[in-house]
């Protein structure tokens, strides 16, 4: 099988050129073109509808990365953007609150199971910063356990260049969905774990994407209260979307405090922290939250109207629905090419990893991801997908045929060894 020709791309590598003039890296993080395959994929985006994304050179994709995961439903939403605009006309940035705080607050807890008490802030890395300072000002401890990506800020982040090392030592990584290596360092350091925060859905970097083992998420429950430590999940992707009281509502595990964020507003840039009243009402007293943007109405408005659709098109049982055939066919599809690859994920959230039988995993992956892209699908390598509302079933049939073409591709061209 031969490859598809290379798609025109002049316009975004000379964007690039000029934002690396003007900004360290061009594009920061995981948008850089090292995270996709460089000289196949697109920089700069123009605009969005439905499933779908055009660039700048005019090229058309299904896009099932959605945003990192913000697009539940589908690009340029009108009853979502005829919301924001009529607040605009209110004015939405303030000396005090506005209404809405309220409305969501109350909308969240009646919603998310851990909810008793809401802090609205507005990326994901604001809210789970915002339950690590919460849960330590709660305990008086300062050690976290930590399982997954749970943003930027220093007290998480995995490259510790510009962090002080006595922060960074005081956050420990531990393996998903091994409660006897958590159990281990819950004693190890005994009396000094303010808590642990894990995303309850497993995704380590470029590996599969891990639903919980049967009875970890209830095992790493009985381990926080046996040892007294505030246990947050981190739902900034799962919130939304594998129910929209996040994996605590679809598994049944709740924890004391959890983070939400990306789809749950659709795009606009909002993220909550929530949890026991207990637990938050240290705010009130001895933890200090702020932001002056914190408070803006534009992107509340969003999340109201986003959960106003999620509930009445029943948005979660359709991508779950989709979802399970999706991922059923993407199995059988790697299954017959005999591709040395693994499918994981839930119904929402696919992802295909290529396996290190050999040396030649790497060349597989980026001949994959090189064919999917020249197809027109949208996907990354370290990184699992998502489906969007708006994915109609052609995009998905479309999507599927441009995965199994490029299996076949890399069938043909990098036999295993």
């Amino acid at each position: 099988m031969n490859s598809k020709p290379r798609l025109q791309l002049q316009g975004s590598l000379a964007m690039f050129e000029e934002a690396k003039r003007v900004s360290p890296g061009g594009v920061l993080g995981i948008r850089r073109p090292y995270n996709f395959v460089e000289g196949e994929y697109p920089i700069f985006i123009t605009h969005g509808h439905g499933g779908r994304i055009v660039d700048v050179d005019g090229n058309e994709y299904i896009d099932m990365l959605c945003g990192y995961g913000p697009i539940i439903l589908g690009y340029v939403e009108p009853e979502i953007n005829a919301a924001v605009v009529e607040q605009m006309a209110k004015g939405f940035c303030f000396s005090l609150v506005q209404p809405v705080q309220n409305e969501l607050n109350n909308r969240l807890i009646n919603l998310i199971p851990s909810a008793e008490m809401v802090l609205l802030t507005k990326t994901g890395s604001d809210a789970t910063s915002v339950a690590i300072r919460v849960a330590r000002g709660y305990t008086g401890r300062s050690k976290i356990l930590r399982c997954g990506y749970h943003g930027w800020h220093d007290w998480c982040v995995e490259v510790p260049a510009g962090v002080p090392e006595e922060v960074h030592r005081l956050t420990i990584e531990f393996h998903y969905g091994k409660l006897d290596e958590l159990e281990r360092l819950l004693q190890e350091h005994r009396g000094e774990v303010a808590a642990i925060m894990l995303t309850p859905i497993g995704h380590p970097l470029n590996a599969p994407v891990e639903a919980p083992p049967p009875g970890y998420l209830e095992g790493v429950r009985a381990l926080a209260d046996k040892y007294d430590v505030v246990l947050i999940f981190d739902e900034i992707r799962t919130g939304f979307r594998v129910a929209i009281g996040g994996a605590q509502e679809r598994y049944g595990v709740v924890p004391d405090m959890s983070c939400f964020g990306k789809a749950m507003a659709n795009g606009y840039a909002i993220s909550a922290c929530v949890g026991k009243a207990e637990i938050m009402k240290v705010v009130e007293k001895k933890v200090f939250i702020s932001s002056t943007f914190f408070p803006n109405s534009l992107e509340m408005v969003a999340a109201m109207k986003c959960i106003d659709i999620l509930e009445r098109e029943n948005v979660v049982d359709s991508l779950w629905s989709r979802g399970t055939e999706f991922l059923g066919r993407l199995h059988q599809m790697v299954d017959e090419s005999g591709v040395p690859a693994t499918v994981s994920g839930v119904p929402p959230m696919p992802f295909i990893t290529f396996d290190r039988v050999d040396n030649l995993y790497k060349e597989r992956r980026t001949a994959f991801y090189t064919e999917t892209i020249r197809r027109g699908l949208f996907i990354q390598p370290f990184h699992h997908w998502y489906i969007a509302h708006r994915h109609t079933n052609e995009d998905l049939e479309q999507a599927l045929t441009a995965i199994g073409e490029s299996l076949e591709f890399v069938k043909h061209h990098y036999p295993r060894s």
